[in-house]
């Protein structure tokens, strides 16, 4: 763990507009109620008992009711050359939810987009920590998408078959299937009871 009065943060790298060290990137830790503890914790280390962090999905949908899928690099850590939703990650030191997602929109896909008034569609609680997901319907052109060379291999989009087709196959990152369900279902509206 890293004390909270850390003075020199290795934060800076000239090549990232989000100016993240990713050999050095720090996480706020949050107790189980999500309340941020007063420390921090290096990516990769492992958590004390009670630690948890924040996690960040953005699935961007267009209006012919297709999520935006990215396929990540063949020698990405963690499901290498699966397909996966739109965007995602861990927020970093000082990242509110919403600025966790602006920012990994913008480095994955090159995507600008203001969510500072949104809240998350929803919260998928694991084992060390929290999944704020959201749900956005934008029409993107993938001529502007600009993809992450070090984590993107390919966008497209794909309508909700099409994902669990991808799930069956291996193609996807195997998520249950219910949640793609769920994804589509929840787009563009909140709560859990139609209205």
């Amino acid at each position: 763990m890293i004390d909270f009065n850390l003075k020199t943060l290795l934060i800076s790298n000239s090549n990232r507009n989000w100016g993240v060290d990713l050999q050095m990137e720090l996480w706020d830790v949050y107790n189980r109620d999500r309340i941020k503890k007063d420390k921090l914790i290096v990516r990769g280390e492992a958590f004390e008992e009670g630690d948890y962090h924040l996690v960040v999905h953005v699935c961007i949908f267009n209006s012919a009711g297709e999520m935006l899928i990215q396929q990540r690099q063949p020698f990405k850590i963690g499901w290498p050359d699966k397909w996966d939703i739109t965007a995602g990650g861990s927020a970093i030191k000082g990242d509110s939810s919403q600025a966790a997602a602006e920012r990994e929109l913008e480095e994955e896909l090159g995507i600008n987009l203001n969510l500072e008034e949104l809240r998350p569609h929803f919260t998928i609680n694991f084992e060390r920590g929290f999944d704020d997901i959201y749900l956005v319907e934008k029409e993107i052109k993938l001529e502007d998408v600009k993809l992450q060379e070090e984590e993107v291999k390919d966008v497209k989009w794909a309508t909700r078959e099409e994902i669990i087709e991808m799930i069956r196959s291996g193609e996807f990152v195997p998520y249950y299937e219910g949640m793609i369900h769920l994804l589509f279902e929840m787009r563009g509206k909140y709560g859990c009871i139609r209205q």
